[in-house]
């Protein structure tokens, strides 16, 4: 009996911790008020070979701004992304096109997939504001 009840406190206890997390801790996905999901898919992020040059909407790329590669979204199109492991989320502006890597649905700057947690590739949701 006693261990049924240190079970349920702790039960108790770890339910009570998840209605201090954020929406997007606890469900890895934007909360309504983030916009509407547009995708969900793999992430990568760019840049080392990338920095200085210039983008496909015409500006100079930047690594550290937080900024992304979309295939079709208008440039100036802003977007929250979500990586689902992590739960962190990262609005970024459209300004260049790929990703050119199969199986991805956006290419991060550096700072973006710092800010969520991707060194590599990620699972994301990504969701137009």
């Amino acid at each position: 009996m006693d261990q049924r009840k240190t079970t349920l406190k702790v039960a108790s206890l770890f339910l009570s911790a998840l209605a201090f997390l954020p929406a997007s801790m606890a469900q890895a996905q934007p909360k309504d008020d983030a916009g509407k999901v547009i995708q969900s898919g793999r992430a990568s992020w760019y840049g080392p070979g990338f920095h200085g040059r210039r983008t496909a909407s015409g500006e100079t790329f930047n690594t550290n701004e937080l900024t992304a590669a979309h295939r079709t979204l208008p440039f100036g199109t802003k977007v929250r992304v979500v990586n689902k492991k992590t739960g962190k989320s990262v609005v970024v502006r459209i300004n260049d096109r790929g990703p050119y890597a199969h199986g991805r649905v956006i290419d991060l700057s550096r700072a973006s997939a710092q800010a969520i947690g991707i060194t590599g590739v990620g699972s994301v949701t990504v969701a137009e504001l």
